[in-house]
């Protein structure tokens, strides 16, 4: 289903003060430092200590440079608004600890309300759609200045679909069952730290999408069920040919219309050495 609710542009939300054309930055938590500061000078963000902590917590469960030299940081938390977002461009470049390994030229990071629900999700998929079109990439990198940087910017596309399915990250909502579980036979010790990443992880998922993971994790002790040769693991129900296909390769989460868990696409398993004889 193709049919979107609202199309917006990232000017929506991204003013032309809260672009950084050469950040001073020479690591990423002074990158993200140096962007708050932006938004509080701006009056976007109140609390910029408790908003750069969160984004360096959320860097430390999983980097978020999404590779080709960019990084999309973000942390859910009560901006006094709906959305704050900052840019900056780094001609050096910045070590994200990106998955390619590549140094982040551009990060755009963005503050969100935690009243509205699945918000990030939505402009993340919009962003991302964008900066992974090369020629797209290529003339942000190339911006002369700070307002062609902007112009560039600007003509993100961010469509909130009407879709039938909870999108959020899967790695995270993943991530989140192996700790639920792993606290059951945890010691005190591990268990503190199991819960502090359980906190971190349930401020990036959406409300809803935690309230029916709590009662799914309640009733059958486990919320996410993958989806292996186009069957759900958790009723062993044949999901539709379309969502199997769209949940391959994908980090959304959808929910099996049998069972109501979540479904992730399985991991590929890694293959057996052969002993050497």
């Amino acid at each position: 289903m193709d049919s979107v609710s609202k199309v917006l542009f990232l000017s929506e939300y991204l003013k032309p003060a809260s672009v950084v054309f050469d950040l001073k930055a020479k690591d990423k938590v002074q990158a993200l430092d140096e962007l708050c500061d932006v938004l509080a000078k701006q009056k976007h963000i109140a609390n910029k200590k408790l908003i750069l902590t969160r984004l360096i917590d959320r860097e430390r469960l999983e980097t978020t440079g999404i590779g080709d030299h960019v990084a999309l940081p973000h942390a859910r938390v009560d901006t006094g608004g709906e959305v704050a977002v900052a840019v900056g461009r780094s001609e050096k470049g910045i070590d994200f600890e990106s998955a390619d390994n590549k140094k982040v030229h551009l990060i755009i990071l963005v503050v969100w309300n935690p009243s509205i629900p699945g918000l990030f999700n939505h402009l993340f998929a919009g962003l991302a759609k964008f900066l992974r079109r090369p020629e797209f990439r290529h003339r942000a990198f190339q911006a002369k200045d700070k307002a062609d940087l902007y112009k560039v910017l600007s003509e993100i596309e961010l469509m909130l679909p009407l879709l039938d399915m909870t999108v959020s990250r899967a790695s995270l909502i993943k991530r989140l069952q192996e700790i639920e579980i792993k606290r059951n036979k945890a010691t005190r010790e591990q268990k503190k730290a199991l819960e502090k990443e359980s906190a971190h992880l349930r401020e990036e998922l959406d409300q809803a999408l935690l309230a029916r993971f709590d009662r799914l994790m309640q009733r059958y002790g486990f919320a996410v069920a993958d989806v292996a040769e186009g069957a759900c693991q958790g009723c062993n129900i044949n999901v539709a040919t379309g969502m199997s296909a769209a949940i391959e390769g994908s980090n959304d989460i959808y929910i099996c219309e049998n069972c109501g868990k979540f479904l992730v696409a399985a991991r590929a398993a890694k293959p057996v050495k052969k002993k050497k004889k």
